[in-house]
């Protein structure tokens, strides 16, 4: 009887087998030492991007033109789009993100339908954090890089929100907070906590804080 042919072992080009890491261009070969390096440059391009932004095409072109100057000191595949298919977090219950095969054309019906919202400009704050929460949904199912979507998804949606009369600040969201809202909207339909994350940050430009 011939033995079963052994299961196909997944490669992800993206890790280093060596260090079992991103390959990354700081030369970092452990997690800490390469989350240290990515928060810190990081964070010295999110003060350059907010000094000056991308242009605002309001779709897939912006979010990866943020991406490449948010971690392009990080990363030499940084505003390229993932070419492997993503899961939330390491269970192998928990389910993925928008398939590599149809990332492309599910970004262009993400940002379609936000182009027919009008970028969310007109909006009274309950209308705009509602709507807020429901494309924030979209986008971040499509997590269209192999890392870097949630710092990149903060500044596109600042952006947005900006052109539409409201600023965002995130500064009191932790990403344990944010994570359990997104994964609830992604797993159960249920958007109450991004809804509850957008009504908490969001301002009209102006209003009295």
């Amino acid at each position: 009887m011939a033995l079963p042919e052994p299961a196909e072992v997944f490669v992800d080009p993206y890790v280093d087998p060596a260090t079992g890491i991103l390959r990354n261009r700081v030369g970092a070969t452990a997690q800490v030492i390469l989350d240290a390096h990515e928060a810190e440059l990081t964070a010295l391009a999110a003060i350059e991007l907010a000094e000056h932004p991308v242009k605002p095409t309001g779709d897939l072109r912006q979010l990866r033109a943020i991406h490449k100057r948010l971690l392009h000191d990080v990363y030499d595949w940084a505003g390229e789009l993932r070419t492997v298919d993503l899961r939330k977090g390491g269970s192998p219950a928990a389910e993925f993100f928008m398939p590599v095969s149809r990332l492309e054309s599910g970004a262009g019906f993400a940002f379609q339908e936000l182009a027919e919202e009008h970028f969310l400009r007109g909006l009274e704050p309950e209308q705009f954090a509602r709507r807020s929460a429901h494309h924030y949904d979209q986008v971040n199912y499509l997590h269209p890089f192999r890392e870097g979507n949630g710092r990149t998804q903060r500044i596109f949606w600042t952006q947005i929100a900006q052109r539409a009369g409201y600023e965002l600040d995130w500064r009191g969201i932790s990403g344990a907070a944010n994570d359990q809202a997104s994964r609830e909207a992604m797993e159960k339909q249920d958007l109450d906590g991004l809804r509850e994350i957008f009504r908490a940050i969001a301002k009209p430009i102006g209003a009295t804080k």
